[in-house]
């Protein structure tokens, strides 16, 4: 009996196992049944997207910009003052001021650097300012491929200074020292060179350049030429001719050495002629 009921608790494992599972799972919580559809796993691959690119680094141009601007005005002291005004405002300063005054004009001959983003402003308020243009010129340079260039080599030479730096430490006997600390000092040398060159492009190109004269026409007036009364011209004359004479003379003198010698010339040409004629 007791083999019986082990055989059919056997039997009842075994079918309970085989019966598929349902596809769908009841979950019982506070007198209500949610069912949830159990999505088979199948064999498919599923498609992941790649991750989206990096971002590249978008580099700048570098622009130098540079004008030469030359304005007419009826009151000079009222446009620099404007323009000193203008230059407080749009962070910008005089890097040479000149005063010209002649006959003709009286004029400020100014160069003014100015960042270079307000550059075109300063260069609008000028030109709607009070005055006539009478020149205007106005540069753009692009020297971003000299920037590139200039940085990557800066890189480079700095990673050779690395490596250098590396052997000199690894280096044992004195010629190898030598050699090794020549080569630092010609990549030093190149280094601050390629910095001093990358630091003068960045201010060329952080600050622009304006060359600006401002002027004023003068109401020129012929003015004759002064000259002295005719007896002082005359006695002016006879003192100058007197001392030429008498700087004459000192001259023929000082050279005596020379007349000698042409007289001895002449001397002894005569007396070779006077024998030439007594043979024939």
């Amino acid at each position: 009996m007791k083999n019986t009921i082990f055989i059919l608790f056997i039997v009842f494992l075994i079918s309970s196992c085989n019966q598929s599972p349902s596809n769908k799972t009841a979950f019982i919580a506070d007198n209500f049944t949610v069912e949830e559809e159990v999505i088979p796993i199948t064999n498919q691959v599923l498609f992941i997207p790649p991750p989206p690119p990096e971002p590249k680094e978008v580099i700048k141009n570098k622009i130098i910009k540079d004008g030469r601007i030359e304005i007419e005005v009826n009151d000079l002291e009222r446009a620099k003052n404007q323009i000193d005004s203008l230059l407080i405002k749009h962070g910008g300063y005089y890097a040479n001021e000149r005063l010209n005054n002649s006959d003709w004009q009286i004029s400020y001959s100014l160069k003014i650097r100015i960042p270079s983003d307000n550059f075109e402003n300063l260069i609008s308020k000028i030109e709607t300012g009070s005055g006539k243009i009478k020149y205007k010129e106005i540069d753009a340079r692009d020297v971003t491929d000299q920037f590139i260039d200039l940085e990557t080599r800066l890189v480079n030479k700095k990673n050779y200074l690395k490596k250098y730096t590396d052997l000199l430490k690894q280096a044992k006997s004195v010629k190898d020292i030598l050699e090794i600390e020549d080569k630092i000092r010609v990549i030093e040398e190149e280094i601050e060179s390629s910095t001093g060159r990358l630091k003068y492009l960045s201010d060329l190109v952080d600050f622009s350049t304006l060359d600006l004269e401002i002027l004023k026409l003068k109401d020129y007036k012929y003015q004759a030429e002064k000259r002295d009364k005719f007896t002082k011209r005359l006695k002016h004359a006879l003192s100058k001719g007197w001392f030429g004479f008498i700087d004459l003379i000192v001259f023929i003198i000082k050279v005596w050495p020379f007349w000698i010698i042409v007289g001895l010339i002449i001397y002894g040409w005569k007396k070779y002629r006077k024998r030439k004629m007594k043979k024939q």
